[in-house]
């Protein structure tokens, strides 16, 4: 497979999600052409089997492939737990970085303090996560959120129903000190500001996102495929598989991408 450095880098989620993820790499790798693609059609990812995660996974590499990219960011954590494994099996040559639950840096800024992870069951369930939690997760509380992942997709970041299932999943952790929230899935990085009005100023909110992006830059920058600074590649490009309104879908997605990180 020949690559150079002016193919896009494709980008993929169960939905909306992702978009999280191509946010910042828009800001730390600002010459670079991104392909996003949101399956949308098939999620959500968070409450299927991993072998059904795998497939669409699988489905969606191929397709982004096809389309000529010289990396692959899957910007969703339970894909990443589900199908990172085999992807790269499967594709030894290419670039293929995953996300993980930023447990590790909650654990490294907050050694002693108690810690919720908050993310999809199926990546909760993950061996990737078990081996996560085992290294980081001393002080570690897992909170499945099904359902949470919804609210982004239909364009809810701020609503009163959405304080209340918050609210309904913090309570019973706020008797005493919480050091820090993991967000531990792409969609809920755009709940970041409303998460922290509802938790005291004390705790930090952390997601894996800028992580992923700098290991992609280190990748990119091994392999010679960094597109280097002042020689832009193609216009950047968004790509959709959908079963809906194109155009109600491509209003929320401009909606979330205008929200401060």
């Amino acid at each position: 497979m020949m690559l150079n450095e002016k193919q896009p880098i494709g980008i993929f989620d169960s939905g909306l999600g992702g978009l999280s993820v191509l946010r910042t790499a828009l800001r730390m790798l600002p010459e670079e052409r991104f392909l996003y693609y949101g399956d949308i059609a098939n999620a959500p990812y968070g409450t299927k089997t991993e072998a059904q995660v795998y497939q669409y996974a699988r489905t969606v590499t191929g397709r982004l492939m096809d389309q000529g990219i010289k990396a692959l960011v899957i910007a969703c954590n339970t894909a990443t737990a589900a199908a990172a494994a085999q992807l790269r099996a499967e594709f030894p040559d290419f670039i293929i970085v995953g996300m993980e639950p930023a447990l590790k840096l909650a654990h490294d800024q907050c050694p002693e303090g108690r810690i919720l992870v908050l993310a999809t069951p199926v990546s909760l369930a993950s061996d990737k996560y078990r081996r996560l939690y085992e290294n980081y997760g001393e002080h570690a509380v897992s909170l499945p959120c099904p359902g949470l992942m919804e609210f982004v997709e239909r364009g809810d970041t701020d609503s009163e129903e959405l304080k209340a299932y918050l609210r309904d999943k913090f309570d019973p952790y706020l008797d005493r000190p919480l050091a820090a929230v993991v967000l531990g899935c792409t969609h809920y990085v755009f709940l970041k500001q409303t998460v922290r009005e509802l938790l005291p100023k004390s705790t930090l909110v952390l997601d894996g996102n800028e992580g992923t992006v700098r290991q992609l830059g280190r990748r990119l920058k091994s392999a010679g495929l960094l597109l280097a600074h002042g020689a832009p590649g193609e216009k950047r490009s968004l790509s959709f598989n959908i079963r809906q309104n194109e155009r109600e879908i491509a209003l929320r997605a401009e909606q979330l991408l205008r929200i401060p990180e």
